[in-house]
């Protein structure tokens, strides 16, 4: 034998309230995230190394075009590269003794770039 289920009141109780919500447009989000080159230097878990001390050199045609210091949780940022880049660039990265420990290529139309090991 079936259960009966309790029908639904029939009127309102006062009890319960409606909310009106206005509705909002939301625009995606277009373009970019950074308004600079960004550089992250992370191992190969993904954790970012300890850079204090540490800095890059960014090159164009064997040109030095900007030189950013490393932050102590691997980020270093070139304030007069805006984004998204136009060109590629290489990127060398130093100790503060000036020992090159990476030399990678930046392609064109990028934002943020990560040097992984």
């Amino acid at each position: 034998m079936a259960n009966r289920r309790p029908r639904p009141i029939r009127g309102d109780s006062q009890k319960s309230k409606t909310y009106k919500f206005a509705k909002k447009n939301l625009v995606p989000v277009q373009g970019t995230t950074f308004n600079r080159l960004t550089v992250v230097w992370v191992q190969n878990n993904g954790v970012p190394f300890n850079t204090t001390g540490f800095f890059a050199t960014l090159t164009r045609n064997n040109v030095i075009v900007s030189i950013a210091a490393f932050d102590s949780f691997g980020v270093a940022r070139f304030n007069n590269i805006p984004v998204l880049t136009r060109v590629s660039y290489t990127i060398r990265t130093f100790n503060a003794n000036g020992v090159l420990f990476r030399r990678r290529t930046i392609p064109a139309g990028v934002q943020t770039f990560a040097i992984i090991g």
